[in-house]
């Protein structure tokens, strides 16, 4: 398997080698009913994975946001329970469109090196379309021996640093929230309404096309390449909400070949509940 496996599968691949034994195939989806909707219908094979249980914390969120990373030691026992191995080629896909949380956990897995994981372009539907089996029974499998890690090996970027970054013309600091969120007109998950000032506004629906598909490695690299200029990559930071759907444009640069940025876990679930400068709606 090279180093260099492509960040996104598409379906009709994906159903080409569902019967590999290498494979394992993770249902991220998130939200209230998640496990329910998986325990209804799901990828015939596919594991399911928690996104408050299994790929964060959840504490105080003025400490590390909505989702902040798991501890190490937990995230090798998360990685243990679902039978995943340093061996393993792991496929996520979540309902929507990999914003959920599959691009997340494709993060958190090439954070700590595992180079063998894709995020499955389309999602669910796409790949039902298409005619890949789907299951509604308890999906059976043995855990592994402890999954060795020992570092997050991707860039992160804390409170402190956004705050140097967002003052300084040689950094900049990206938010992948929808523009009404951005613009301070409405927001459903967190305290306050608006963003943190100097941060530009790409939403990360503009990595997809109208069907819902990523939209070329070509085309990404050509728009991050205008938005980002000549920066380091070590200047540039990417957020979101709770850094989730951060890791969805996070994983579009991969794709387009570019390298990936900071990512501020925190975001502005962090930011905007700790007493620091606000955008909001005058």
């Amino acid at each position: 398997m090279s180093a260099k496996l492509s960040p996104i599968i598409n379906p009709d691949e994906l159903l080409n080698i569902k019967d590999s034994s290498e494979l394992i195939l993770i249902d991220a989806r998130a939200g209230i009913n998640a496990q329910e909707n998986y325990q209804k219908e799901h990828l015939k094979g596919a594991r399911f994975v928690d996104l408050n249980k299994d790929l964060a914390t959840i504490e105080n969120p003025e400490n590390g946001g909505r989702h902040p990373l798991p501890s190490l030691e937990k995230f090798s026992q998360v990685l243990s329970k679902l039978g995943i191995s340093p061996l393993s080629r792991i496929i996520i896909y979540d309902d929507k469109n990999g914003s959920n949380a599959a691009a997340r956990f494709w993060w958190m897995l090439r954070a700590i090196g595992h180079e063998k994981v894709q995020v499955l372009n389309g999602g669910l539907q796409a790949t039902i379309q298409i005619g890949f089996p789907v299951n509604s029974e308890l999906e059976t499998f043995e855990p592994t021996e402890k999954y060795p890690v020992t570092e997050w090996k991707l860039a992160q970027a804390d409170i402190d640093e956004v705050e140097k970054a967002r003052k300084n013309d040689e950094s900049i600091v990206i938010d992948v929230r929808d523009k009404n969120r951005f613009d301070g007109l409405t927001e459903p998950l967190d305290l306050i309404a608006g963003h943190i000032p100097g941060a530009v506004n790409v939403p990360f629906s503009e990595n997809l096309d109208e069907d819902g598909f990523y939209k070329s490695a070509e085309v990404l690299a050509e728009k991050y390449s205008k938005i980002t200029g000549n920066k380091n990559p070590e200047n540039i930071i990417v957020h979101c909400g709770s850094g989730v759907t951060a890791c969805h444009t996070l994983l579009a640069m991969d794709y387009a070949g570019l390298a990936i940025p900071k990512l501020y876990v925190g975001s502005w679930s962090e930011w905007s509940r700790n007493d620091r400068e606000l955008a909001t709606k005058k």
